[in-house]
């Protein structure tokens, strides 16, 4: 099956990116956001994205012109997901949503329509349960930000078809991505290892181990990590990696994946890291800037 035209569900940081690399594949992409708000702001996302691939000369203006082509806004599910080959779904990561919403597609769209969920953490099986055609979805895991990162973790669960797996896997190639094939575990592949180093550097940052930045230096410099387990916490967003901890912490009925006592009092402080402006880096000028840490 072929990809023609792809509805992105969900226009945050995650949708945003997802939708614009869609675009850029030469697709017809819708972005739907049930909040105007919303919608707006991720199209401006893209569109500054867009903008500062042209300053730094590493696009042209005719590129922008032509993936804005491709690049529509929509606030009705219905018409979003319209003759769609592939829906991607980027919501918040509460289970019960994502079924929700995924019950409220299926008779939106075709039986031959690919369901993708950009689920980090959640487990594919028990969101395609709530299908007449459960076969159709499967796990689609971008790494932020999406137009830069390489990988496309593709999360097959026991009810997939190979139809669908194929489609997602042409799909990825299409986005310049490069995909793996995990099976449907808790934290999949790359979840389970990042959230556990990015919690243990919280551990030792709290510890009084070292400074926030030099942690992250030692793992920049001395692993070749492209970004340090902190400064990635901050980025991908400190409630997520709570979330997902947690999440692991109830699949395996283990304690060592609980939360770190800071991480809850960062979060409880809706200091979430850049997307507020501050977490355990303060980035208010857009760049990451140590900063004073609550008590906890």
């Amino acid at each position: 099956m072929g990809i023609s035209k792809v509805a992105v569900i969900g226009a945050g940081t995650m949708g945003a990116g997802i939708a614009q690399v869609c675009a850029q594949a030469g697709w017809n992409t819708i972005l739907y956001d049930a909040f105007p708000d919303g919608l707006e702001r991720g199209m401006q996302r893209i569109d500054a994205f867009w903008n500062k691939g042209i300053a730094k000369g590493k696009t042209t203006p005719e590129q922008k012109a032509l993936w804005e082509s491709k690049l529509d806004a929509e606030n009705d599910l219905a018409a979003a997901v319209r003759d769609c080959d592939l829906v991607i779904e980027a919501i918040p990561e509460v289970l019960e949503l994502k079924q929700r919403l995924f019950q409220e597609l299926e008779p939106l769209c075709s039986d031959e329509t690919v369901f993708a969920t950009n689920t980090s953490s959640l487990s594919i099986g028990a969101i395609a349960s709530v299908l007449n055609i459960p076969s159709r979805l499967i796990g689609m895991h971008f790494f932020n930000p999406v137009p830069i990162m390489k990988l496309l973790e593709l999360v097959r669960h026991d009810g997939i078809s190979d139809t669908t797996v194929k489609v997602a896997e042409a799909a990825g190639v299409a986005m310049n991505k490069t995909t793996i094939l995990v099976n449907d575990v808790p934290g999949f592949a790359t979840s389970r290892l990042g959230v556990v180093l990015g919690n243990e550097a919280i551990r030792m940052l709290a510890d009084g181990v070292a400074s926030a930045k030099d942690i992250d230096t030692a793992m920049v410099l001395g692993y070749k990590h492209p970004m340090g387990p902190l400064a990635l916490s901050d980025l991908v967003g400190l409630d997520v990696r709570r979330d997902i901890l947690k999440n692991l912490q109830t699949s395996f009925d283990d304690d060592a994946y609980a939360p770190h006592p800071l991480l809850e009092k960062l979060v409880a402080e809706n200091r979430l890291g850049k997307k507020t402006g501050v977490g355990i880096y303060d980035w208010s000028n857009g760049e990451a800037k140590e900063t004073d840490l609550p008590d906890f």
